[in-house]
């Protein structure tokens, strides 16, 4: 297989000089305001609406998206962009009705929310969770699917100096602070943006090559179209009696029944409940905090183009023969290489380009994730319960030192190869963050916007939450309940490690009864409780009021959604 070559280290060392010089004089401009929790942790007031939008976008794609959606892409099609397509309407609603609670009530970390709505006891479970999650699944996945997907490309023997590297140049874009992180995201993302599109490119004409029509993109595009018209299909039907264990396993991945429940939760809790992603907004004014949401979700909308649709040329590709030696390489699943199968052509250069790509996605990651690991400890664990009277600048320190050491866990999670290739480093966060955000998010919209949701019904919430989830994942597929009003149990065909058969039920559904079971229980609860619970916030309807310009952007970006889902229906 072709490395990377001189050309390709250059192309790439341009891009580290870059975010580095940038990122190094935007510290400089507020070296003097650096004491501030606010400036450090938020940036209050520092970021544009298209830095806000740059960032939230950097932050969220990584190298599980470049690889684990490519791969969905090479085994579902074009059905999983509605994890990408639904987070575009899940921004605009979390811009016009969570940003308003959040920003009216000077809301800065999700525990403060709990606590402000529950109960200082409802929050510090959460906050306690959050950073186990974000530690330990969260920064050591992306770190370490990470410098595999980089490694493969520079050869042998280079995981784990790509490791190191990675977390290096994260770490001091963190120290940096949110500012510096938001503004360097920017680049971050144009670098995403133009190294995506030329992969996808390439893909393409790699398709029109194949078929004789010449280094035609469009008409690999065509190509696409009529050799997997499968891979075209937004929504995938329920599988018969007489469906195969590939169907089946499409459909647990992204089940008809997901728009009625699963993936708004997963989404809603994601982009709103999330202080990894909300955290680049808190410190806005309202309206530029929307715009920038806004922003993100027209991006959203390019994210298929340059994650996605690499994986579906590679599987025409691999069905003509092609990339057989570079897709399966012993230990790993097919799909999950079919993005770096594609790398591998790309000429000299632009390989290069395509690397800094991939490292801008999961430096920009890690630097999000960590700043709010650091934010959390320090707002809502070391000011509360260790040193009530640090000061701005002793906090600013205390957050530093937490970025450090979250990061050295997560090298050390990651340095004995943690995680198992063949389980997939995106669905090893899809399932950990789907067993809890249903009990979140049920916390969230009901303390949001419903008064009388009491704090026994948060506690029980909590924990209803995740236990259902458990329930439904891995209980419910062996109560030989195989068709039921509620869900149906396929076998996929495959063998636990004592021999027996693996059944499920698609994880999309099992997040949506969770969570709607989960409500009937707080609801019921609450109302045991008085009409009107006093730590209830305040809202009505002017609130919710959107400017005309953000109007202009919401119907923008609905009327684009609307054509897609008419085109691929």
């Amino acid at each position: 297989m072709n490395k990377l070559q001189t050309i390709d280290y250059v192309v790439f060392l341009v891009y580290f000089v870059v975010v580095a010089v940038y990122g190094y004089w935007i510290y400089q401009r507020k070296k003097r305001q650096e004491a501030s929790t606010t400036d450090f942790f938020l940036a209050e007031g520092a970021l544009t609406w298209w830095a806000i939008g740059a960032s939230l976008i950097a932050s969220n794609i990584s190298a599980e998206q470049f690889v684990g959606m490519s791969g969905s892409g090479f085994r579902v099609g074009v059905a999983i962009a509605a994890f990408e397509w639904i987070a575009a309407l899940s921004l605009i609603i979390v811009g016009v009705f969570f940003m308003p609670i959040y920003l009216k009530n000077h809301i800065y970390t999700m525990p403060q929310f709990l606590e402000r709505r529950y109960n200082e006891s409802v929050s510090m479970i959460m906050t306690v969770f959050w950073l186990f999650l974000y530690i330990f699944v969260n920064l050591t996945s992306i770190l370490f699917l990470g410098a595999l997907t980089i490694g493969n490309l520079m050869g042998p023997n280079s995981f784990h100096y790509v490791l190191i590297g990675l977390a290096i140049f994260a770490t001091i874009i963190t120290l940096g602070g949110m500012k510096v992180i938001g503004y360097t995201d920017v680049i971050q993302v144009v670098v995403l943006i133009i190294g995506g599109l030329a992969t996808t490119y390439i893909a393409l004409t790699l398709v029109a090559e194949q078929f004789g029509l010449g280094r035609d993109a469009m008409a690999g595009w065509k190509q696409l179209l009529e050799k997997a018209p499968d891979h075209f299909r937004l929504m995938v039907p329920k599988p018969g009696p007489d469906a195969s264990h590939d169907y089946i396993a499409k459909y647990l991945a992204v089940p008809a029944g997901m728009y009625f429940g699963g993936q708004w939760i997963a989404n809603l809790y994601y982009w709103g409940c999330n202080q990894y992603i909300t955290q680049r907004a808190l410190g806005a004014k309202l309206e530029t905090a929307r715009k920038g949401l806004l922003f993100a979700g027209f991006i959203k909308l390019l994210m298929p183009v340059i994650v996605m649709l690499p994986g579906i040329a590679a599987f025409v590709l691999y069905q003509q023969g092609q990339l057989q030696k570079e897709m399966a390489p012993a230990g790993e699943l097919i799909s999950d290489r079919a993005y770096s199968a594609i790398l591998f052509f790309l000429p000299v250069g632009l390989r290069g380009l395509a690397v800094a790509a991939l490292t801008a996605a999961i430096v920009a990651s890690l630097a999000g994730k960590a700043n709010s690991i650091a934010t959390i400890f320090t707002l809502d664990i070391y000011r509360k319960y260790v040193n009530r009277g640090a000061s701005e600048r002793h906090q600013v320190w205390v957050g530093r030192v937490t970025i450090l050491i979250a990061m050295l866990i997560a090298i050390a999670c990651s340095w004995k190869d943690a995680f198992n290739i063949e389980k997939g480093g995106f669905d090893f966060i899809q399932k950990y963050t789907g067993y809890v955000s249903p009990g979140i998010f049920a916390l969230f919209i009901l303390g949001m916007f419903w008064k009388r949701t009491t704090t026994a019904a948060a506690f029980f919430g909590m924990f209803s939450g995740f236990i259902l989830s458990i329930f439904f994942n891995d209980v419910a597929p062996y109560l030989r309940w195989s068709e039921t009003p509620f869900y149906t149990v396929y076998a996929t065909g495959k063998l636990a490690e004592n021999g027996t058969p693996i059944y499920e039920i698609p994880y999309l559904i099992c997040m949506g009864w969770s969570f709607g079971l989960t409500v009937l229980g707080m609801v019921v609860i609450s109302l045991f409780g008085p009409r009107e619970n006093p730590k209830a916030y305040e809202t009505n309807s002017e609130s919710f009021r959107v400017s005309p310009t953000t109007a202009g952007m919401i119907a923008a970006l609905l009327m684009i959604l609307v054509a897609i889902y008419a085109r691929f229906w």
